[in-house]
């Protein structure tokens, strides 16, 4: 698989690089929705509209898809684990949280939006559909100021001398780096956001990782 190094190296810039374009893209989705709020011309309303509801179901869902199964893998394949720190709990509740939210409110709401546009409804956007974008990009933010910082202590769950979490095996972080380029590119082609790979490789690796814990911590 080449340079186990490389791989990991490769899987932390790509959760990097899908992070800042949730983060750019929902701060887009504002801008556009602020314009329909704003505006008092029908043509740019519905074009505020309609390009943000676009937005959303070609770019940002994919995006926020390989952010969340890349900062998840990791995770799940490093030493930091999902609950022994403060800091990377906070991010998974919240990175969960975005995605139930993004999924089945706000993908939702901005279709109805853009069709309430094309209606000609002279106030389409409500104002909570903008100030949840504007907190969805203030939410990603703080996330990174997690990472850099990792403030507070451990949490109460964690063992006063946990036994190191073993590091996964080279392909586990070269598949951080293909699963979600292969999604992005069936996203693409079929019009929709469609993780498929990325739920079946995660899920599996959680399953993977349960079973290896005893024997490592047996080590």
């Amino acid at each position: 698989m080449g340079n186990p190094k490389r791989w990991r190296q490769g899987a932390l810039w790509l959760h990097v690089i899908t992070s800042v374009g949730w983060m750019s893209q929902a701060l887009t989705l504002f801008t556009l929705l602020t314009v329909s709020l704003t505006t008092s011309d029908a043509a740019i309303r519905l074009s505020a509209t309609t390009m943000a509801h676009t937005l959303d179901n070609a770019l940002l869902a994919p995006m926020a898809n390989a952010s969340a199964f890349t900062g998840l893998m990791l995770s799940a394949s490093t030493a930091w684990g999902f609950y022994r720190h403060w800091w990377v709990l906070g991010k998974l509740v919240i990175t969960l949280a975005q995605l139930y939210l993004g999924i089945f409110i706000l993908s939702g709401a901005l279709g109805d939006a853009a069709t309430a546009a094309k209606a000609g409804d002279p106030t389409p956007t409500p104002v909570a559909l903008a100030a949840g974008t504007a907190l969805m990009a203030g939410a990603i933010a703080f996330q990174a100021w997690l990472s850099v910082a990792k403030p507070w202590n451990r949490t109460p769950w964690t063992p006063e001398r946990p036994p190191k979490l073993p590091t996964a095996p080279t392909w586990v972080f070269a598949a951080i780096v293909i699963v979600p380029l292969f999604d992005i590119a069936l996203s693409v082609w079929t019009g929709r956001p469609l993780p498929a790979l990325s739920l079946v490789v995660l899920t599996a690796w959680l399953i993977t990782r349960q079973v290896r814990r005893p024997v490592s911590a047996a080590r």
